[in-house]
């Protein structure tokens, strides 16, 4: 999945974590263990994980700016005020302006601690990757795991499971359960019809949205129409309309043509075109639209990791005989869950086949030679012997039934 593609003046900035990442893999590239070397090359895949907290750390140093700026020009602008006021108004103008300037240390104090905790966040996450060598290769890869399965969980919905994997685990640093809590508030709003927590998060967001050319909030904009349309209260509607549709109407015309015509269709219309617009899946939709929004926001991918790492796994064992009734239960693609996550899956590339055998479920080879049945049927060596040696010389063909002799058997050659 593409990240959101960042200003020249985020660049620079957004290289630190990854140009960190390739370091802590070059330092590892340099030990000559092969095993060492795959763990290299895995943490090139650590991208997201130093990603998210990194964004979410400069969101928040953006978003105290912002409101410091805010308050000292508001501030700057009273003190200017106080030149043309009596002594007892400027008085209790000055008084005015020092509680607010007072408020506004508090929320910088507060705001401060709030970025440190981010800041110590990517320091834990960049020791994390760190830590990781041959000699707790193991504990590595468990902690591993479990930052996937709560960013499975997390994206699922299924937050209070994840966060009691992460207390009992002691993640809590290396997985971004507050950056989903900030999804999960919008999410919710949206389930329940409400956009105003969609149109304040895409508010605090504009600027970065707006480079992505998003249309996240004329959809948003479209659906509260659509409610006013369906609540049958056109007057509000069409001033809605004039204040926050009208500036779209050079780039989507064709779109608030089809909404300005529910005006006269109503919600109660058979016609297509237009029912659909009043459907409930117009609300999952928005939920799609946010999360695409939300991931591309902090350079998340789409998909979960789990399923980016299952499929990866899963391309490696796919193939025509897998989806055959068949298939062995031992292979995970015979379960109709991996079926469809292997779907979309091209089909591995085997450059040389490999036999196993039904019985015993071993690899068929030179040292443990392939048998054929006067059936057509073929099993290894080593099963049939055994089959033979408990049966006084009989083999019976586990799939059809068929018994003969272990002296009518043929062996077979690979070439």
């Amino acid at each position: 999945m593409e990240a959101e593609p960042l200003s020249n003046g985020d660049s620079a900035t957004a290289a630190a974590p990854i140009a960190a990442a390739a370091a802590i893999a070059a330092a590892a590239a340099a030990a000559p263990s092969s095993k060492l070397t795959q763990l290299t090359e895995s943490l090139k895949l650590e991208h997201q994980f130093l990603r998210v907290p990194f964004e979410h750390y400069k969101k928040t140093i953006r978003a105290n700016h912002r409101a410091a700026e805010k308050e000292i020009s508001a501030a700057v602008a009273g003190v200017y005020e106080v030149a043309d006021l009596s002594p007892d108004d400027a008085v209790q103008r000055l008084n005015s302006l020092v509680s607010r300037l007072q408020g506004l240390k508090r929320k910088l104090e507060e705001g401060s601690r709030t970025e440190h905790l981010q800041a110590q966040r990517c320091r834990a996450r960049l020791d994390h990757l760190e830590s990781a060598d041959m000699d707790n290769l193991s504990e590595w890869n468990s902690t591993r795991l479990k930052r996937i399965l709560v960013d499975y969980m997390l994206r699922m919905s299924y937050y209070d499971t994840a966060i009691k994997l992460v207390e009992s685990s002691n993640i809590t640093d290396l997985v971004d359960i507050d950056v989903f809590n900030e999804a999960k508030k919008v999410i919710d709003a949206l389930q329940n019809k409400e956009v105003a927590p969609a149109l304040a998060w895409y508010a605090d967001n504009k600027s970065r949205l707006k480079k992505s050319k998003s249309k996240f909030e004329f959809q948003l904009r479209l659906q509260e129409f659509i409610e006013l349309v369906r609540a049958e209260n056109n007057l509000r509607a069409i001033t809605y309309a004039r204040k926050y549709l009208a500036p779209w109407g050079a780039t989507h015309m064709k779109e608030l043509q089809r909404v300005m015509a529910t005006l006269a269709f109503k919600s109660s219309t058979e016609c297509a075109t237009y029912k659909v617009l009043f459907e409930p899946k117009q609300w999952d939709y928005l939920v799609d639209q946010f999360k695409q929004e939300f991931c591309r926001l902090y350079g998340m991918t789409f998909e979960p990791l789990l399923n980016i790492y299952l499929q990866a796994g899963l391309s490696a064992l796919k193939t025509p005989f897998c989806y055959e009734d068949d298939c062995t239960k031992e292979d995970p693609l015979s379960q109709e869950s991996f079926r469809k996550l292997a779907q979309p899956l091209p089909y591995s590339k085997q450059h040389h086949s490999k036999l196993v055998c039904y019985i015993t479920k071993e690899l068929m080879d030179t040292e443990n030679p392939p048998i054929v049945l006067p059936n057509g049927y073929v099993y290894s060596t080593k099963a049939l012997e055994e089959m033979a040696k408990k049966n006084n010389g009989k083999i019976t063909c586990p799939k059809t039934g068929l018994v003969c002799n272990y002296a009518e058997v043929v062996k077979a050659y690979i070439s």
